[in-house]
């Protein structure tokens, strides 16, 4: 009984529905896909110091050799699979673009573990508390997997720990591992707070695409100081919360001047345009850039276009053939949807 109702309050206080936590995933993805390049960067160069170091004494060194190979085939699997995830049905992303980050969080793990068993207890502590703290500051993911994640962990390495940092060196060892662990679940009620707000936000936030593109915020309009701010979002909501690097979006908006020094400077104005007006109007996590990608939050906003694609009939017999009329790039997307529209009738 009391541990049915500590499942329930855990529930209640830090679980989140996936669909709300679609934009995390993208995060997450972002964050691996980087990390990914890292780390196999980081594998490569292991594998040949130690092929140059060693020679030609390898045969003393063959796990080495071989957990830092297996290192580097989780490194690429995480590079591809993060990019594979990009475009991802919305209800499933965040569990398929997480899933790389929990892979290499594995494999860092491991080679905490790895690192303490063959001697060096506390350079293996000290990528185990870094991996877990960086975890902590950049992604999004489950607390009890976390938990079991860190707890495993700690366990592998418990015999080394012990003989290395004694009784009470392990004690401030399991105060660091409860303290990862509150922090983990204070940043998910945090999150889920700001989630709360979001969509408190999503009533007064709407997107019109049917006809002419309109952006309007407590019925009304916002309005930007450059003319192809508007035009940005506009394409940002077309692409339904998949991240668009700066080369695309240069191109769309500048067409055969996207190459131009001139362009890319303006790019960057509209960026800035974009930010100071939605932060003026206090519209939060609408809006955002992360690593030279950026996309727009589809669960903070009412949009026509969006209710289309989810199967709303109201909002599919709404649709009258134009969808945002004034940029020539939609002209592609409105054929699309008119076939679609003609399907659901």
């Amino acid at each position: 009984m009391i541990f049915k109702n500590l499942v329930e309050k855990y529930k209640s206080r830090y679980t989140i529905p996936y669909l709300d936590l679609a934009d995390a995933g993208e995060s997450n993805r972002l964050i691996v896909h980087i990390a990914s390049i890292a780390l196999l960067a980081f594998s490569v160069f292991c594998l040949v110091f130690f092929a140059i170091t060693l020679y030609p004494d390898y045969g003393n060194y063959i796990p080495r050799f071989t957990y830092y190979t297996v290192f580097l085939i989780f490194s690429i699997y995480a590079f591809f699979a993060s990019r594979q995830g990009k475009d991802v049905d919305r209800k499933k992303a965040y569990i398929k673009k997480t899933i790389p980050f929990y892979v290499l969080c594995t494999v860092i793990l491991a080679d905490a573990v790895f690192t303490v068993k063959v001697g060096a207890v506390f350079n293996g502590f000290i990528i185990f508390c870094i991996t877990a703290f960086i975890a902590l500051c950049t992604c999004s993911f489950s607390p009890i997997i976390f938990l079991c994640g860190i707890v495993i962990t700690v366990a592998c390495m418990t015999p080394d720990l012990l003989k290395s940092f004694g009784i009470s060196g392990y004690i401030n060892i399991m105060i660091t591992v409860v303290l990862m662990f509150c922090l983990s679940l204070y940043k998910r009620s945090s999150e889920k707070r700001q989630i709360s707000f979001l969509k408190k936000q999503r009533q007064t936030l709407v997107v019109k695409t049917f006809g002419n593109f309109t952006l309007m915020y407590e019925n009304k309009v916002v309005k930007f100081t450059r003319t192809k701010s508007e035009e940005l979002i506009g394409y940002l909501i077309y692409k339904n919360g998949s991240s668009v690097k700066t080369k695309e979006l240069v191109s769309v908006l500048y067409g055969d001047n996207a190459d131009s020094v001139k362009s890319a400077a303006n790019f960057r104005n509209l960026v800035v345009d974009v930010k100071h007006t939605l932060e003026e109007l206090e519209i939060q996590n609408f809006f955002i850039a992360e690593y030279n990608n950026f996309r727009i939050n589809p669960e903070v906003v009412k949009c026509d276009y969006y209710d289309f694609l989810a199967g709303e009939p109201s909002a599919i017999k709404r649709y009258a053939g134009e969808f945002m009329s004034q940029y020539s790039w939609a002209e592609e997307a409105a054929g699309f949807l008119e076939q679609k529209a003609l399907k659901k009738n």
